[in-house]
């Protein structure tokens, strides 16, 4: 099942049916068994009209977050250690991303509050005092506030990689400015968890043409998403939940850098596809 948050009504859509749910967000998925319940919901509300839940989602949708807060983990694949490294072999910097890619205890990092956050079809940005600026395509969790993994997402972990390459003690300030991150296009809500084979997939594109595509398999993550979440919840408490991005295992190539109005497409195998276009504040 998909949840869309629009500025005017959150729309369930379950297979080819649509429903509109007259319930607050914040309270709506932070609740146990998210799942069972909007099954509930779907046998009991009245099916809306397809074109109406299409201008919906078309015209008026938003980020699907409400009060919480997003969340970041890194070094969680063997490309973001080495991207990172890279990165960073200047600064001598190098050696503490291999020390965490092998250590017990994960990279967590604060990376927005939800006026941050950027949509589907929303402008993200790169910082004017950076000369090297990616996107990272991540499996993005929404966590309950008891800590359980709920619903899924597709995340943009905007990244300031020069910033960062200069000291690994500046990673706030390559990690965190304004329309830094993206979620959407809505909450994936299933019964399972998402399988291991789920594939991932980044095309960018500039003036109409694409500049890199690639694509990567959450196998390939070395840290299980419920190890992520439990260290996040550690130390924490979210009232209303969080996400939690889940690192990258696609890194374009160093010679790469985003351009203002360069296109970015991230898709996750059931969930959909979040495209941003790149700005700048002004």
């Amino acid at each position: 099942m998909h949840l869309y948050k629009t500025s005017k009504a959150i729309i369930l859509k379950q297979g080819s049916n649509s429903f509109a749910v007259n319930e607050n967000w914040d309270t709506l998925i932070n609740r146990e068994n998210l799942y069972e319940y909007l099954l509930q919901l779907s046998a009991s509300e009245k099916k809306m009209n397809a074109a109406e839940c299409d201008e919906l989602i078309n015209e008026h949708l938003l980020p699907p977050i409400g009060n919480q807060e997003v969340w970041a983990a890194g070094v969680t694949y063997l490309r973001s250690r080495e991207a990172r490294m890279e990165e960073s072999k200047d600064s001598s910097g190098a050696y503490c991303y291999q020390k965490v890619y092998e250590a017990e205890r994960p990279e967590l990092f604060f990376k927005a509050l939800p006026q941050r956050v950027a949509g589907h079809k929303q402008p993200v940005h790169i910082r004017r005092d950076s000369s090297w600026n990616v996107p990272e395509p991540e499996l993005t969790l929404y966590i309950d506030s008891s800590g359980k993994i709920q619903a899924y997402t597709i995340g943009n972990d905007m990244s300031s990689r020069s910033i960062e390459g200069e000291n690994p003690l500046y990673l706030p300030q390559a990690k965190i400015y304004e329309k830094s991150a993206a979620i959407g296009p809505c909450l994936y809500v299933s019964k399972k968890p998402i399988p291991a084979e789920t594939n991932i997939r980044m095309s960018i594109h500039r003036n109409g043409q694409e500049v890199f595509n690639h694509s990567a398999s959450l196998s390939r993550m070395k840290r299980s998403l419920n190890e992520l979440a439990a260290y996040l919840f550690r130390e924490c408490e979210f009232p209303s939940g969080c996400f939690l991005m889940t690192g990258t295992c696609i890194v374009p190539p160093n010679d790469f850098t985003l351009n203002k109005n360069d296109v970015v497409q991230i898709d996750i195998d059931g969930i959909g596809r979040l495209t941003n276009t790149i700005g700048i504040k002004k």
